[in-house]
């Protein structure tokens, strides 16, 4: 089984990228206990299952968050339901300033859910 570890995804991107995730990562930190679990294609954030995906792009990062209803924002790209009380919300993030209060109210709902 291959192992993938964080750095891989920010290997040949700019390094706002980085500081997108590094402030998701701070931010969440807060809420309690969050696990990175690399995959192939994205990084999931994980509470006691993933409340939250990373994938990320050359000078972007699009953020999949967990929720139990569509969040009705401009912001969200796309909503979709995956099963009958779980949505995921899907942003594009180009700037750490972007990781504000209403994405930040969003990933704590996220994760609370995932506990």
């Amino acid at each position: 089984m291959t192992e993938f570890s964080v750095s891989q995804h920010f290997e040949g991107k700019e390094p706002v990228v980085k500081s997108i995730y590094e402030r998701i990562l701070k931010e969440t930190r807060k809420f309690g206990k969050g696990i990175e679990e690399p995959k192939k294609t994205s990084i999931h954030l994980v509470n006691k299952s993933a409340f939250a995906g990373v994938a990320t792009q050359k000078v972007a990062l699009v953020l999949n968050i967990k929720s139990t209803l569509p969040i009705k924002h401009a912001r969200i790209k796309k909503s979709e339901k995956v099963s009958a009380s779980r949505y995921h919300q899907e942003i594009k993030l180009t700037s750490a300033d972007e990781v504000d209060s209403d994405l930040i109210g969003w990933l704590q709902e996220a994760y609370s859910i995932s506990g």
